[in-house]
């Protein structure tokens, strides 16, 4: 008998209250890996959705800043751009001046991706770093305590794009990927294997662009070279969905506290 995947989601009604449920998400899985571990790794995505809640967790006139242990967090993301730290398109430089700029989180314990290097060798710097930090051995994957992921109207999330070849690698940590489609094509990534030994993952969506795509990924064939968000299914066996109304319309309407559940097979 197939395994299942519990997709369970959480819609809010507009994207202010997305970005409220998702500082309280961070805030609350970072807690409890420190608890248990003393410590926490979470790895992020860019994009406006996240930049709203990193703003609110750097904000001192919220609750969120004050109940997250920075000095206990070690940063990652999750994909990048190639491009400079400084680049407006920097996923990095979004999330400095959104949160980093504004919390006591330590230098040494922000990891970023080093977009402004040649594709092939920043996924492999990025490789190295991850092994040394997470002091991995032989074929040994990370397994971070919280992976937050986006999902691109194509049905893409961190930079695993329709027909690119980064979705059908399986043996590395991070790879570059060429996506053509895209204005900055060279990306840097995490390979699906890794995300989904993350220990929670969750994706972050707002927008009604996003509503169908949203459907076809968790209620849709599987059709993961065109629907590279389908990859996505986390040993864990659970799946989070933080959504807003206008991304979740198409799927089964929540109960009377906004959350609804989905199975798939695995």
């Amino acid at each position: 008998m197939a395994q299942k995947l519990r997709i369970e989601y959480v819609v809010e009604p507009d994207a202010a209250a997305l970005a409220r449920r998702a500082a309280q998400h961070f805030v609350e899985k970072v807690n409890e890996s420190v608890a248990s571990r003393g410590h926490a790794r979470i790895a992020i995505s860019g994009g406006s959705t996240p930049k709203a809640a990193f703003a609110l967790m750097a904000d001192p006139k919220q609750p969120w800043r004050q109940q997250m242990p920075w000095s206990k967090i070690d940063l990652y993301w999750v994909d990048e751009r190639c491009v400079p730290p400084d680049h407006p398109d920097s996923n990095y430089r979004m999330t400095r001046e959104a949160l980093l700029d504004h919390v006591p989180i330590a230098g040494s314990r922000v990891h970023r991706m080093e977009g402004e290097l040649e594709p092939e060798a920043a996924a492999a710097r990025y490789e190295s770093e991850l092994r040394n930090s997470f002091r991995l051995e032989g074929a040994q994957a990370p397994r971070f305590d919280l992976i937050q992921l986006g999902m691109g109207p194509d049905g893409h999330t961190a930079s695993l794009f329709p027909h690119t070849e980064a979705i059908h690698q399986m043996g590395r940590l991070v790879t570059a990927n060429h996506v053509p489609q895209q204005k900055e094509s060279w990306r840097i990534t995490l390979t699906w294997p890794v995300i989904n030994q993350g220990a929670s993952v969750f994706f972050l969506v707002g927008g009604a662009e996003k509503a169908e795509r949203l459907k076809e990924v968790f209620m849709g064939p599987h059709d993961p070279e065109r629907l590279p968000s389908q990859l996505i299914r986390p040993a864990s066996g659970i799946l989070t969905l933080i959504l807003d109304r206008d991304a979740a319309a198409l799927l089964p309407a929540p109960d009377a506290e906004g959350r609804g559940i989905v199975e798939r097979d695995r």
